[in-house]
């Protein structure tokens, strides 16, 4: 690998950023992400390499039980099933790997490949579940994070089966949950077909909650505002813009009427917001009341 030693190659924005503005010898962990923080705030980073910086440094710390699918959200094939069974189950959950597993759940055969299935097509009478099922990715819960990923690169898996003290599966854990820990939520082909209906909750009192990641024109017509569409895709996009960072927890916004109040979100982004009616405001926007 190249050092800068000698490259006459411009360093990276964010790496000259670094290198003049952290002391990286002295500093806490909570400092340095104090001044990731503060560089989001003033436009130094993009935010969004500014989330995969503090996701990298959050990584560390994780544990696979931190991002794993638990054991009663995990599709399993069974063992016993024919060909015609496990296709229907396949057409159903459109998942591209399943654990194998005999009459005890426990009882983990391997890993079946949904595309291993296309040969017995038109000869399923010749399916042999023994013939394509894989060795099976084995992995405790309490492993680090960042241990997983390496035999993922090691052993080109893309699936582990996770499992707890008493090797009993505890759930799964696949390369893009890990990914997602630094880069942030990876949507695929199927995220657009779940059902958005439990996106905008409203309450009693004439609130709502609403997941962050709600589409603008979804919101514009549970709500009634009238936000635009054109330059952002979600209400978390119009709330980071307006105050120019990622907020925290707790945080406040007032937009058109309406009160925006972070419920949850963590260092890369906002997850849940309550929105309520805000009769005192006539403007577009203000500070956050805190």
């Amino acid at each position: 690998m190249k050092s800068d030693i000698g490259d006459s190659r411009p360093r990276p924005r964010w790496k000259q950023w670094l290198i003049q503005k952290l002391d990286l010898t002295s500093q806490s962990r909570e400092d340095l992400m104090a001044d990731l923080q503060r560089a989001n705030e003033k436009n130094l980073l993009p935010t969004e390499m500014v989330g995969m910086i503090q996701g990298i440094l959050d990584f560390g710390a994780l544990q696979v039980r931190d991002v794993m699918v638990p054991r009663s959200q995990i599709n399993f094939i069974h063992y016993q099933d024919d060909f015609t069974k496990i296709l229907q189950r396949i057409a159903v959950t459109e998942h591209s790997r399943y654990p194998v597993v005999d009459e005890d759940r426990d009882d983990l055969a391997g890993i079946l490949l949904a595309k291993d299935l296309l040969k017995y097509i038109g000869r399923e009478h010749e399916f042999n579940i023994d013939a394509i099922i894989r060795p099976a990715l084995i992995v405790p819960e309490s492993q680090p994070l960042n241990k997983l990923l390496a035999e993922f690169r090691n052993t080109h898996n893309h699936m582990a089966v996770v499992i707890d003290e008493y090797s009993g599966i505890a759930g799964l854990a696949t390369f893009e949950d890990v990914l997602e820990q630094i880069v942030g939520e990876i949507d695929d082909e199927h995220d657009d077909d779940e059902d958005t209906a439990n996106h905008i909750l409203p309450q009693g009192d004439g609130s709502f909650i609403v997941e962050a990641a709600t589409p603008i024109a979804e919101f514009n017509a549970a709500v009634g505002t009238q936000f635009d569409t054109d330059e952002f895709d979600t209400i978390a996009g119009i709330i980071i813009d307006e105050l120019g960072k990622i907020p925290c927890q707790g945080e406040e916004l007032v937009l058109s009427g309406w009160l925006f109040r972070v419920l949850r979100c963590d260092m890369r982004r906002i997850l849940l917001l309550e929105v309520l009616p805000h009769t005192d405001c006539h403007i577009s926007g203000q500070e956050p009341a805190l």
